[in-house]
Protein backbone atom coordinates (compact mmCIF):
# COMPACT_ATOMS: atom_id res chain seq x y z
CA UNK A 1 0.00 0.00 0.00
CA UNK A 2 1.39 3.43 -0.93
CA UNK A 3 2.23 5.71 1.97
CA UNK A 4 0.71 9.15 2.36
CA UNK A 5 3.94 10.81 1.27
CA UNK A 6 4.73 8.47 -1.62
CA UNK A 7 4.88 10.30 -4.94
CA UNK A 8 3.79 9.00 -8.34
CA UNK A 9 6.57 7.77 -10.62
CA UNK A 10 8.52 10.59 -12.22
CA UNK A 11 9.22 8.74 -15.47
CA UNK A 12 7.08 6.64 -17.82
CA UNK A 13 8.41 3.11 -18.46
CA UNK A 14 10.35 2.31 -21.61
CA UNK A 15 8.68 -0.04 -24.09
CA UNK A 16 10.83 -3.06 -23.31
CA UNK A 17 14.00 -4.50 -21.81
CA UNK A 18 16.33 -6.49 -24.03
CA UNK A 19 17.53 -9.99 -23.15
CA UNK A 20 20.90 -8.44 -22.21
CA UNK A 21 19.22 -5.88 -19.94
CA UNK A 22 17.14 -8.54 -18.19
CA UNK A 23 20.33 -10.47 -17.42
CA UNK A 24 22.19 -7.35 -16.27
CA UNK A 25 19.45 -6.04 -14.00
CA UNK A 26 18.09 -9.38 -12.77
CA UNK A 27 18.72 -8.59 -9.08
CA UNK A 28 16.49 -5.54 -9.48
CA UNK A 29 13.81 -7.37 -11.43
CA UNK A 30 13.15 -9.89 -8.67
CA UNK A 31 12.44 -7.13 -6.11
CA UNK A 32 8.63 -6.81 -6.06
CA UNK A 33 8.74 -3.01 -5.63
CA UNK A 34 11.00 -2.66 -8.68
CA UNK A 35 10.23 -5.43 -11.16
CA UNK A 36 10.14 -5.00 -14.92
CA UNK A 37 8.07 -1.82 -14.64
CA UNK A 38 10.53 -0.06 -12.32
CA UNK A 39 13.54 -1.06 -14.39
CA UNK A 40 11.86 0.22 -17.56
CA UNK A 41 11.33 3.57 -15.82
CA UNK A 42 15.04 3.71 -14.97
CA UNK A 43 15.86 2.92 -18.60
CA UNK A 44 13.70 5.84 -19.74
CA UNK A 45 15.02 8.28 -17.11
CA UNK A 46 17.25 11.25 -17.81
CA UNK A 47 19.22 12.38 -14.75
CA UNK A 48 21.60 15.35 -14.64
CA UNK A 49 24.41 15.42 -12.09
CA UNK A 50 25.98 18.77 -11.24
CA UNK A 51 29.63 17.98 -10.56
CA UNK A 52 31.64 14.80 -11.05
CA UNK A 53 33.38 15.27 -7.72
CA UNK A 54 33.02 13.84 -4.22
CA UNK A 55 29.24 13.36 -4.27
CA UNK A 56 28.84 13.02 -8.03
CA UNK A 57 31.34 10.14 -8.17
CA UNK A 58 29.40 7.49 -6.19
CA UNK A 59 26.02 8.78 -7.36
CA UNK A 60 27.00 8.55 -11.04
CA UNK A 61 28.65 5.15 -10.68
CA UNK A 62 25.64 3.59 -8.97
CA UNK A 63 23.00 5.27 -11.14
CA UNK A 64 24.89 3.97 -14.17
CA UNK A 65 25.07 0.49 -12.68
CA UNK A 66 21.37 0.67 -11.82
CA UNK A 67 20.48 1.27 -15.46
CA UNK A 68 19.48 4.93 -15.66
CA UNK A 69 19.20 5.39 -19.42
CA UNK A 70 20.68 8.88 -19.76
CA UNK A 71 23.14 10.51 -17.39
CA UNK A 72 24.15 14.13 -17.93
CA UNK A 73 27.26 15.53 -16.26
CA UNK A 74 27.97 19.23 -15.72
CA UNK A 75 31.64 19.79 -14.90
CA UNK A 76 34.32 22.08 -16.35
CA UNK A 77 37.12 21.11 -13.94
CA UNK A 78 40.09 18.79 -14.48
CA UNK A 79 41.21 15.90 -12.27
CA UNK A 80 43.71 16.95 -9.61
CA UNK A 81 45.70 14.68 -7.31
CA UNK A 82 43.87 16.05 -4.25
CA UNK A 83 40.58 14.78 -5.78
CA UNK A 84 41.59 11.12 -5.68
CA UNK A 85 41.12 10.83 -1.89
CA UNK A 86 37.35 10.88 -2.40
CA UNK A 87 36.36 11.23 -6.07
CA UNK A 88 36.39 7.52 -6.88
CA UNK A 89 35.09 7.87 -10.43
CA UNK A 90 38.61 9.10 -11.35
CA UNK A 91 41.94 7.29 -11.16
CA UNK A 92 45.66 7.98 -11.32
CA UNK A 93 45.70 7.80 -15.12
CA UNK A 94 43.03 10.53 -15.26
CA UNK A 95 45.16 13.30 -13.73
CA UNK A 96 44.79 16.57 -15.69
CA UNK A 97 41.95 15.05 -17.74
CA UNK A 98 38.58 16.86 -17.79
CA UNK A 99 36.48 15.39 -14.98
CA UNK A 100 33.45 15.02 -17.24
CA UNK A 101 35.46 12.95 -19.75
CA UNK A 102 37.02 10.82 -17.01
CA UNK A 103 33.59 10.20 -15.46
CA UNK A 104 32.12 9.23 -18.85
CA UNK A 105 34.89 6.66 -19.39
CA UNK A 106 34.31 5.13 -15.94
CA UNK A 107 30.55 4.96 -16.53
CA UNK A 108 31.02 3.28 -19.91
CA UNK A 109 33.24 0.67 -18.25
CA UNK A 110 30.51 -0.07 -15.69
CA UNK A 111 27.54 0.05 -18.05
CA UNK A 112 27.94 0.63 -21.80
CA UNK A 113 24.14 0.76 -22.17
CA UNK A 114 23.98 4.18 -20.52
CA UNK A 115 23.91 7.29 -22.72
CA UNK A 116 26.29 9.85 -21.16
CA UNK A 117 25.85 13.50 -22.11
CA UNK A 118 28.62 15.93 -21.20
CA UNK A 119 28.15 19.62 -20.39
CA UNK A 120 31.73 20.86 -19.95
CA UNK A 121 30.77 24.38 -18.94
CA UNK A 122 30.51 26.45 -15.81
CA UNK A 123 26.87 26.50 -14.79
CA UNK A 124 25.63 30.08 -15.14
CA UNK A 125 22.32 31.91 -15.10
CA UNK A 126 22.44 32.23 -18.91
CA UNK A 127 22.88 28.49 -19.64
CA UNK A 128 21.28 26.63 -16.71
CA UNK A 129 17.71 26.56 -18.01
CA UNK A 130 18.74 25.21 -21.40
CA UNK A 131 20.86 22.50 -19.76
CA UNK A 132 18.21 21.44 -17.21
CA UNK A 133 15.26 21.46 -19.61
CA UNK A 134 15.80 17.98 -21.12
CA UNK A 135 16.22 16.13 -17.81
CA UNK A 136 13.66 14.55 -15.49
CA UNK A 137 15.69 14.99 -12.33
CA UNK A 138 18.72 16.95 -11.10
CA UNK A 139 21.38 15.86 -8.59
CA UNK A 140 23.26 18.73 -6.94
CA UNK A 141 26.59 17.78 -5.42
CA UNK A 142 28.22 21.21 -5.62
CA UNK A 143 30.21 22.73 -2.77
CA UNK A 144 29.43 26.44 -3.03
CA UNK A 145 26.33 28.40 -2.13
CA UNK A 146 26.16 30.47 -5.32
CA UNK A 147 25.75 27.35 -7.48
CA UNK A 148 23.32 25.75 -5.01
CA UNK A 149 20.96 28.72 -5.22
CA UNK A 150 21.34 28.79 -9.00
CA UNK A 151 20.45 25.08 -9.24
CA UNK A 152 17.50 25.53 -6.90
CA UNK A 153 16.04 28.52 -8.67
CA UNK A 154 16.41 26.95 -12.11
CA UNK A 155 14.72 23.76 -10.86
CA UNK A 156 11.87 25.83 -9.39
CA UNK A 157 11.37 27.79 -12.62
CA UNK A 158 11.29 24.56 -14.66
CA UNK A 159 9.15 22.65 -12.14
CA UNK A 160 11.77 19.91 -11.74
CA UNK A 161 12.69 17.96 -8.60
CA UNK A 162 16.29 17.81 -7.45
CA UNK A 163 18.24 15.84 -4.91
CA UNK A 164 20.70 17.84 -2.83
CA UNK A 165 23.67 16.71 -0.79
CA UNK A 166 26.36 18.44 1.25
CA UNK A 167 29.49 17.24 3.06
CA UNK A 168 31.99 18.75 5.49
CA UNK A 169 34.62 16.98 7.56
CA UNK A 170 32.65 14.14 9.22
CA UNK A 171 29.10 15.32 8.58
CA UNK A 172 26.81 15.03 5.60
CA UNK A 173 23.33 16.24 4.75
CA UNK A 174 20.82 15.29 2.05
CA UNK A 175 17.30 16.24 1.03
CA UNK A 176 14.92 16.39 -1.91
CA UNK A 177 13.55 19.71 -3.11
CA UNK A 178 10.59 20.02 -5.48
CA UNK A 179 8.51 23.16 -5.43
CA UNK A 180 5.83 21.65 -7.70
CA UNK A 181 5.56 18.25 -5.98
CA UNK A 182 2.14 16.70 -6.71
CA UNK A 183 1.30 16.10 -3.04
CA UNK A 184 1.00 19.83 -2.40
CA UNK A 185 3.88 19.71 0.06
CA UNK A 186 6.51 21.06 -2.29
CA UNK A 187 9.36 23.18 -1.03
CA UNK A 188 12.75 24.32 -2.22
CA UNK A 189 16.24 25.05 -0.93
CA UNK A 190 15.28 28.58 0.07
CA UNK A 191 12.86 27.13 2.63
CA UNK A 192 15.90 25.56 4.33
CA UNK A 193 18.32 28.43 3.71
CA UNK A 194 16.42 31.66 2.90
CA UNK A 195 19.75 33.49 2.75
CA UNK A 196 23.33 32.41 2.19
CA UNK A 197 25.52 32.46 5.32
CA UNK A 198 27.94 35.38 5.60
CA UNK A 199 31.18 34.99 3.59
CA UNK A 200 33.77 32.93 5.45
CA UNK A 201 31.22 31.55 7.93
CA UNK A 202 31.05 28.10 6.31
CA UNK A 203 34.44 26.87 5.04
CA UNK A 204 34.49 24.87 1.82
CA UNK A 205 35.85 21.34 1.65
CA UNK A 206 39.10 22.74 0.23
CA UNK A 207 39.48 24.92 3.34
CA UNK A 208 37.98 22.70 6.05
CA UNK A 209 38.52 19.23 4.64
CA UNK A 210 36.26 16.22 4.22
CA UNK A 211 36.63 12.57 5.19
CA UNK A 212 36.81 10.91 1.79
CA UNK A 213 34.59 7.93 2.56
CA UNK A 214 31.80 10.26 3.75
CA UNK A 215 31.16 10.97 0.06
CA UNK A 216 30.13 7.34 -0.46
CA UNK A 217 27.48 7.58 2.26
CA UNK A 218 25.90 10.83 1.09
CA UNK A 219 26.37 10.18 -2.62
CA UNK A 220 24.65 6.81 -2.33
CA UNK A 221 21.74 8.40 -0.44
CA UNK A 222 21.40 10.93 -3.26
CA UNK A 223 21.40 8.12 -5.83
CA UNK A 224 18.85 6.16 -3.80
CA UNK A 225 16.51 9.16 -3.62
CA UNK A 226 16.82 9.62 -7.38
CA UNK A 227 15.86 5.98 -8.01
CA UNK A 228 12.88 6.23 -5.63
CA UNK A 229 11.61 9.34 -7.38
CA UNK A 230 12.00 7.81 -10.84
CA UNK A 231 10.12 4.66 -9.85
CA UNK A 232 7.62 6.25 -7.47
CA UNK A 233 8.50 3.96 -4.56
CA UNK A 234 9.06 4.55 -0.85
CA UNK A 235 9.06 7.90 0.94
CA UNK A 236 11.43 10.46 -0.58
CA UNK A 237 13.33 12.97 1.54
CA UNK A 238 10.98 15.72 0.36
CA UNK A 239 10.21 17.81 3.43
CA UNK A 240 12.95 16.13 5.45
CA UNK A 241 16.61 16.97 5.97
CA UNK A 242 18.73 13.91 6.63
CA UNK A 243 21.85 14.58 8.74
CA UNK A 244 24.59 11.97 9.03
CA UNK A 245 27.40 12.12 11.61
CA UNK A 246 30.12 9.63 10.71
CA UNK A 247 31.96 9.91 14.04
CA UNK A 248 28.87 9.11 16.11
CA UNK A 249 27.45 6.89 13.33
CA UNK A 250 24.05 8.50 13.66
CA UNK A 251 21.43 9.39 11.10
CA UNK A 252 18.69 11.82 12.06
CA UNK A 253 16.01 13.52 10.03
CA UNK A 254 14.67 17.01 10.60
CA UNK A 255 11.22 17.97 9.29
CA UNK A 256 11.24 20.89 6.87
CA UNK A 257 8.29 23.16 6.26
CA UNK A 258 7.46 25.77 3.67
CA UNK A 259 8.84 29.12 4.77
CA UNK A 260 6.09 31.70 4.17
CA UNK A 261 8.74 34.44 4.33
CA UNK A 262 11.05 32.84 1.75
CA UNK A 263 11.66 34.82 -1.42
CA UNK A 264 9.48 33.53 -4.24
CA UNK A 265 11.58 32.48 -7.21
CA UNK A 266 10.42 34.32 -10.33
CA UNK A 267 13.71 34.81 -12.18
CA UNK A 268 17.40 34.02 -12.04
CA UNK A 269 19.64 36.56 -10.30
CA UNK A 270 23.34 37.37 -9.80
CA UNK A 271 24.23 34.51 -7.44
CA UNK A 272 27.81 35.55 -6.75
CA UNK A 273 26.50 38.90 -5.51
CA UNK A 274 23.63 37.25 -3.59
CA UNK A 275 26.02 34.95 -1.74
CA UNK A 276 28.76 37.55 -1.31
CA UNK A 277 31.60 35.10 -1.91
CA UNK A 278 33.89 37.67 -0.28
CA UNK A 279 32.38 40.25 2.06
CA UNK A 280 32.23 43.89 0.98
CA UNK A 281 34.54 44.90 3.82
CA UNK A 282 37.14 42.32 2.78
CA UNK A 283 36.95 43.43 -0.85
CA UNK A 284 37.41 47.06 0.16
CA UNK A 285 40.28 46.24 2.51
CA UNK A 286 42.11 44.21 -0.15
CA UNK A 287 41.79 46.92 -2.81
CA UNK A 288 45.23 48.54 -3.05
CA UNK A 289 46.50 46.42 -0.13
CA UNK A 290 47.30 43.18 -1.91
CA UNK A 291 50.74 41.89 -2.82
CA UNK A 292 51.81 38.95 -4.99
CA UNK A 293 54.02 36.04 -3.99
CA UNK A 294 57.04 37.35 -6.00
CA UNK A 295 56.59 40.76 -4.35
CA UNK A 296 56.64 39.12 -0.93
CA UNK A 297 59.82 37.26 -1.91
CA UNK A 298 61.41 40.56 -3.01
CA UNK A 299 60.54 42.11 0.38
CA UNK A 300 62.25 39.18 2.13
CA UNK A 301 65.32 39.31 -0.11
CA UNK A 302 65.65 43.06 0.46
CA UNK A 303 65.69 42.48 4.22
CA UNK A 304 62.62 44.61 4.77
CA UNK A 305 61.40 44.60 8.38
CA UNK A 306 57.78 43.40 8.44
CA UNK A 307 55.60 40.86 10.24
CA UNK A 308 54.27 37.90 8.19
CA UNK A 309 51.13 36.47 9.79
CA UNK A 310 49.61 33.14 8.73
CA UNK A 311 45.86 33.16 9.50
CA UNK A 312 45.20 29.49 8.67
CA UNK A 313 44.48 26.70 11.14
CA UNK A 314 47.21 24.73 13.01
CA UNK A 315 46.55 21.57 10.96
CA UNK A 316 47.24 23.54 7.77
CA UNK A 317 50.39 25.04 9.29
CA UNK A 318 51.62 21.48 9.87
CA UNK A 319 51.27 20.70 6.14
CA UNK A 320 53.19 23.64 4.67
CA UNK A 321 54.27 27.13 5.73
CA UNK A 322 56.06 30.18 4.36
CA UNK A 323 59.45 30.76 6.05
CA UNK A 324 59.38 33.45 8.72
CA UNK A 325 55.61 33.41 9.15
CA UNK A 326 53.87 33.42 12.54
CA UNK A 327 50.62 31.52 13.04
CA UNK A 328 47.60 33.45 14.33
CA UNK A 329 44.36 31.75 13.17
CA UNK A 330 41.78 34.04 11.57
CA UNK A 331 39.10 33.48 14.23
CA UNK A 332 41.40 34.85 16.94
CA UNK A 333 41.89 38.00 14.87
CA UNK A 334 38.20 38.44 14.06
CA UNK A 335 37.21 38.02 17.72
CA UNK A 336 39.76 40.70 18.70
CA UNK A 337 41.59 38.30 20.99
CA UNK A 338 44.85 38.36 18.98
CA UNK A 339 44.99 42.08 18.12
CA UNK A 340 47.35 42.77 21.02
CA UNK A 341 49.84 40.31 19.48
CA UNK A 342 50.18 42.36 16.29
CA UNK A 343 52.95 44.98 15.96
CA UNK A 344 52.13 48.68 15.51
CA UNK A 345 55.68 49.67 14.58
CA UNK A 346 56.14 47.68 11.34
CA UNK A 347 54.15 46.64 8.27
CA UNK A 348 51.99 43.50 8.52
CA UNK A 349 51.47 40.99 5.72
CA UNK A 350 48.67 38.45 6.19
CA UNK A 351 48.29 35.21 4.27
CA UNK A 352 46.07 32.10 4.26
CA UNK A 353 45.69 29.20 1.82
CA UNK A 354 44.21 31.06 -1.15
CA UNK A 355 43.62 34.67 -0.10
CA UNK A 356 39.97 34.65 1.03
CA UNK A 357 40.49 34.32 4.78
CA UNK A 358 43.43 36.72 4.82
CA UNK A 359 41.25 39.36 3.12
CA UNK A 360 38.65 38.97 5.89
CA UNK A 361 41.39 39.23 8.53
CA UNK A 362 42.85 42.26 6.75
CA UNK A 363 39.50 44.06 6.99
CA UNK A 364 39.39 43.35 10.73
CA UNK A 365 42.89 44.62 11.53
CA UNK A 366 42.48 47.73 9.36
CA UNK A 367 39.30 48.51 11.24
CA UNK A 368 41.30 48.10 14.47
CA UNK A 369 43.80 50.75 13.34
CA UNK A 370 46.56 48.74 11.68
CA UNK A 371 46.73 50.85 8.54
CA UNK A 372 50.09 49.55 7.24
CA UNK A 373 48.83 46.08 6.40
CA UNK A 374 48.48 44.02 3.24
CA UNK A 375 47.59 40.46 2.34
CA UNK A 376 49.07 37.88 -0.01
CA UNK A 377 47.14 37.26 -3.22
CA UNK A 378 46.62 33.54 -3.71
CA UNK A 379 48.02 32.67 -0.28
CA UNK A 380 50.44 29.84 0.39
CA UNK A 381 49.28 28.11 -2.81
CA UNK A 382 50.60 31.04 -4.86
CA UNK A 383 53.87 30.96 -2.89
CA UNK A 384 54.29 27.23 -3.59
CA UNK A 385 53.48 27.71 -7.27
CA UNK A 386 55.40 30.91 -8.01
CA UNK A 387 58.26 31.05 -5.50
CA UNK A 388 59.14 27.68 -3.96
CA UNK A 389 57.86 24.80 -6.10
CA UNK A 390 59.42 22.24 -3.74
CA UNK A 391 56.67 22.90 -1.21
CA UNK A 392 53.61 20.62 -1.07
CA UNK A 393 50.14 21.95 -1.82
CA UNK A 394 46.81 20.79 -0.43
Amino acid sequence: MASATQLPPLVEPAAELTKEEVARYSRHLIIPDVGMDGQKRLKNAKVLCIGAGGLGSPALLYLAAAGVGTLGIVDFDVVDESNLQRQVIHGQSDLDKPKAVSAKESIEEINPLVNVVLHQVRLEADNVLDIFRDYDLILDGTDNFATRYLVNDAAVLLGKPYVWGSIYRFEGQASVFWEDAPNGKGLNYRDLYPEAPPPGMVPSCSEGGVLGILCASIGSIMGTEAIKLIMGIGEPLLGRLMVYDALDMTYRTIKLRKDPEATKVTELIDYEAFCGVVSDSAREAATGSTITAPELKDMMDAGKDFELIDVREPVEWDIVRIPGARLIPKDRILSGEALSELPHDKPIVLHCKSGVRSAEALAAIKKAGFSDATHLQGGVLAWAKQVDTSLPTY
